[in-house]
């Protein structure tokens, strides 16, 4: 299957949706934080549409990125522009966020619903290198546009189907 020049309409959506709800996650994390530490004293679990908004989220998370990597067996990736080291960079950078983004579901799940202390701790772990990585992503597009103006950034913009 040859390389395509860029995304198609439903894989900009997916990605920016995803984008979306990461950081919806990161908003909501407090309530689903102090809910956990409730539960963990030995509270009473009560309705909070912000902890419900977190585990809903992650739910999505984990089937967008089932979604979006479903997608990208079939339709294969755009052509990878830059070095050697910065292909390395972004093919290393991408499959680490599609890791974390079906591994942080499943970890948040364990702990919720199972009540897994090593998995909210695997999770905790997990936010820190989620945002590490989302923030080298947004670099890596950033320095791809403004230094190297390749153009790269517009593959998320515009469709090439």
């Amino acid at each position: 299957m040859q390389p395509r020049a860029g995304y198609s309409q439903i894989q900009i959506v997916l990605h920016w949706a995803a984008f979306a709800l990461v950081a919806q996650q990161y908003l909501f994390k407090n309530s689903i934080s102090a809910a956990w530490e409730n539960i963990s004293e030995g509270g009473e679990i009560a309705f909070n549409p912000l902890v419900l908004g977190h585990v809903a989220g992650g739910v999505l998370v984990l089937a967008l990125t089932v979604w979006r990597l479903a997608l990208r067996s079939r339709r294969t990736a755009p052509v990878p522009v830059g070095s050697v080291q910065q292909q390395l960079i972004a093919r290393v950078t991408h499959i680490g966020l599609y890791s974390l983004m079906l591994l942080m579901p499943l970890s948040g799940a364990v702990a919720w619903f199972g009540g897994v202390e090593a998995a909210v701790s695997g999770h905790n772990v997990m936010k820190v290198l989620l945002l590490g990585l989302v923030a080298l992503h947004v670099a890596g597009a950033l320095y791809h546009q403004f230094v190297l103006r390749d153009g790269i950034l517009s593959r998320m913009h515009q469709p090439q189907e």
